[in-house]
């Protein structure tokens, strides 16, 4: 359920649209018309999302916005004002504002702002609760669960470098929970009252992630017509996570470097050094220290980055937490999927062990929506495991897509061994070719539907079906320009 606050004097229509989007009973708007009741109200329960009008009856929203933050700096608080004004905008984000929307209100940007916002303000409020055992009842947030050595190391890394402002470098194979324990250091370090912001490095275009993080003076380039705070200058005091820097284009590691040794960079364009707090954390799937001696990552940036590392095993070299894994998730998807599977046979448990698992804990979890989908009764059966475990789909005859020779002929036999430095991600490629081709046609071309399959966001799978030159929409279906 979320709760968001709408502050504003004349809210009637803004607030009919903010219902539309988001009904009760499984989403809770509350309205206030000065920013005095807007506080007792945050003071009595603390919002998920805050809209705040920027002329309100008793004082400035950028006053306002001080208060609120004076109350807990984690609330994301969206303006939404007729101010056209480039001054007030720019105020806004650099105390702290998530987003500036200009009334009239387009609905889809105001979904999409809500939504990514409503993320925001999840990540930083829920725990990543470290459990060795999934707890009797589910508690609130996503765990990082695992009794085996090498996570037991990587918790005691976490509790060793949560208290200092030192860069962590986590890194690991994709789908492992990264940002699990990136929010992990944040929340068990001293700044877990401050904001906290997330950004995947290798989801951003290559020519707007500098603005992106830094932010751009008006007329930096074309298409700048005004001036933007970037993520930097917008988490002061609290912490950014960097989720795949190894994908950052070398000519902005070096911007990066200075941003880290001297807490200082300039805005795009412009010239003013700004000054900023903010404690980087980052990831990777990449090998940092082979890439940069390929020239691909600068090496001084990866020392700097490298100070303390955290390593997470892939699933594969966990087989003591699967069983764990296995059923802290069986319980958490039957809740979300109306299913009331409790336990898993020993056969089906028997081919989770076997296979490899190479999109780790991610991919887990993708399996067990799709066999929650497939089930009946309170015990998970082999039937009822995805052709990829040889579950009953195995039984169906082949599309004729996957009678040509496959993945491992075209790519993995014919090019080990060969100088190609790029087969992982052409193995992955060539693996979502055919998925995402597969679970589009099970869907009839429902992105939501997929994306659950999928387990990764709708967005998410948008872009890679893009990528791919698959079909992205379904007959009927209208395509908006929302971004992950």
């Amino acid at each position: 359920m979320a709760n968001l606050l709408l502050i504003d004097d004349d809210p009637d229509l803004l607030a009919e649209r903010v219902i539309h989007l988001f009904p009760a009973p499984r989403h809770r708007v509350d309205i206030a018309r000065t920013a005095a009741e807007g506080l007792v109200r945050i003071t009595a329960k603390l919002p998920d999302v805050i809209l705040l009008d920027l002329r309100l009856p008793d004082q400035s929203g950028l006053e306002a916005l001080k208060g609120l933050r004076q109350i807990d700096a984690r609330i994301p608080v969206v303006f939404v004002t007729v101010v056209r004004s480039a001054d007030s905008a720019i105020e806004a984000m650099r105390h702290g504002a998530y987003d500036y929307l200009l009334k009239p209100i387009d609905l889809q940007k105001l979904d999409r702002v809500i939504n990514e916002a409503l993320k925001v303000s999840r990540l930083m409020r829920e725990p990543a609760v470290v459990a060795e055992m999934p707890p009797d009842e589910e508690l609130p947030g996503e765990m990082i669960i695992g009794c085996c050595p090498r996570m037991q190391e990587a918790y005691k890394a976490i509790g060793r470098v949560a208290d200092h402002a030192i860069p962590v470098l986590i890194t690991g194979e994709s789908g492992t929970g990264k940002e699990l324990v990136a929010r992990a250091i944040y929340q068990h370090g001293p700044r877990a009252k401050a904001p906290f912001l997330a950004l995947n490095c290798a989801a951003i275009p290559e020519n707007l992630l500098e603005s992106e993080l830094f932010g751009h003076e008006k007329g930096a380039f074309t298409g700048a017509d005004r001036r933007r705070i970037g993520k930097f200058e917008q988490c002061h005091g609290g912490t950014l996570f960097l989720d795949e820097i190894g994908d950052m284009p070398l000519a902005l590691q070096a911007k990066m470097l200075r941003l880290i040794q001297e807490q200082a960079f300039e805005r795009v364009g412009g010239n003013e050094t700004i000054h900023t707090d903010v404690r980087l954390i980052a990831a990777t799937h990449r090998d940092l220290k082979a890439w940069s001696e390929e020239g691909k990552f600068r090496p001084d940036l990866f020392y700097r980055l490298s100070v303390f590392t955290i390593h997470l095993p892939p699933l594969r070299e966990r087989a003591e937490d699967l069983p764990l894994l296995t059923q802290h998730y069986l319980r958490r998807f039957s809740q979300e999927l109306g299913r009331d599977v409790r336990q898993v046979a020993p056969e089906a448990m028997a081919r989770l062990r076997e296979y490899s698992w190479p999109g780790n804990i991610r991919e887990l979890q993708s399996v067990l929506k799709q066999a929650l989908l497939q089930a009946s009764g309170s015990v998970l059966l082999p039937a009822f495991l995805p052709e990829l475990l040889g579950g009953v789909d195995a039984a169906v005859p082949p599309s004729p897509q996957a009678t040509e020779p496959g993945i491992e002929t075209f790519v993995i036999r014919q090019r080990v061994g060969s100088e190609v430095r790029d087969l992982y991600a052409e193995t992955h490629r060539q693996v979502d070719r055919l998925l995402l081709a597969r679970v589009m046609e099970h869907t009839r071309g429902n992105l939501q539907q997929a994306a659950l399959l999928l387990g990764i966001a709708r967005q998410t799978l948008r872009i890679k079906l893009r990528d791919l030159g698959l079909s992205v929409t379904r007959p009927g279906e209208v395509e908006d320009d929302e971004t992950v």
